[in-house]
């Protein structure tokens, strides 16, 4: 059984401060982009995992692979034990590993649809969501994809009302950045500017400006009202984006953003030329690994074929 499944970007990204329990509140606006990994599950006598294309030496293949925690927290929900349960995930990647696009939790996510086709396990998209969610904070919105307002850690997901189709130009950084490692520089410039006596940062809250103009479906109104609260710990981790953010800007993008924990940044353009055009300039500008168009939104997690009988 094979899966496509796509990469996101956040179009608003809001963290409030750390809990008690060690996550940060979020309201964040999710947009699955048409980047995609491909995942096919198969009976086998034991669990085993495979990964070949983008990054595939840096993507473990043991149960410490999301991927992998995923086919089991499925078969736990459907009853399924020993050799039942058991099956080669083969993973092919073109989503960038550690570059704020969740590579991983695409996977994750359609691991559980495959799984689900796979097994004839039954489980609604409900209950396919509430596995997800164990699995990690952008999994349930992978599994859905679109444009969707996150909240909680993220897995709290509703439906953003949003019309037209979008272009980007995403552009890949040298070297990955670690999330725990974002969210901790966060807290730490965060804390500095309280010390300075700046007041605490505010709750996080949508953005009433962004969903106005994501309803008009005009590109030029949603470029200006991208928001990251991790970019300036990004940027602090990784000066260089900068220059990548700054490159985007004087070529015409409408919207310069850091994705995610980064280091991809994301830059809205035009149309689909413009697209193609911003991804050739930010490559040849050498201020990035490489670069790749997309558009958005695009559906979550798709079952593609019944690999057996293909």
């Amino acid at each position: 059984m094979t899966v496509k499944v796509p990469a996101k970007v956040n179009l608003q990204l809001a963290v409030g401060r750390v809990r008690d329990d060690g996550y940060h509140p979020l309201v964040t606006v999710f947009h699955a982009v048409s980047l995609h990994d491909e995942v096919t599950v198969r009976p086998a006598a034991k669990m085993a995992l495979a990964v070949t294309g983008e990054d595939a030496a840096a993507v473990p293949t043991d149960r410490s692979n999301l991927a992998w925690r995923a086919a089991s927290a499925l078969a736990k929900a459907a009853g399924l034990r020993g050799v039942d349960a058991a099956v080669r995930i083969e993973i092919r990647k073109r989503i960038p590993v550690a570059a704020g696009l969740a590579g991983g939790s695409a996977d994750a996510a359609a691991t559980l649809a495959a799984c689900n086709e796979l097994w004839q396990a039954g489980l609604s998209q409900r209950e396919l969501a509430e596995v997800a969610a164990g699995l990690g904070s952008d999994v349930p919105f992978l599994l859905m994809g679109g444009t969707a307002v996150g909240r909680g850690r993220g897995e709290q997901l509703s439906p953003a009302l949003a019309a037209g189709s979008y272009h980007w130009a995403l552009a890949f950084g040298r070297s990955g950045l670690s999330t725990a490692q974002v969210y901790a520089t966060c807290d730490r410039l965060r804390a500095a500017r309280v010390a300075a006596g700046a007041p605490p940062p505010a709750e996080p809250a949508l953005s009433t400006e962004l969903m106005t103009a994501l309803r008009s479906g005009d590109p030029a109104r949603v470029g200006p009202l991208l928001t990251n609260d991790l970019q300036p710990a990004a940027l602090s981790l990784k000066p260089e984006l900068r220059r990548t953010l700054a490159a985007g800007r004087e070529h015409g993008a409408l919207g310069a953003i850091v994705s995610g924990s980064g280091p991809t940044c994301a830059f809205l353009a035009r149309d689909a030329a413009h697209a193609r055009e911003l991804a050739v300039l930010l490559t040849g500008a050498g201020v990035c690994r490489a670069a790749a168009r997309a558009s958005g939104p695009v559906p979550g997690a798709t079952v593609l074929r019944d690999s057996g009988r293909s």
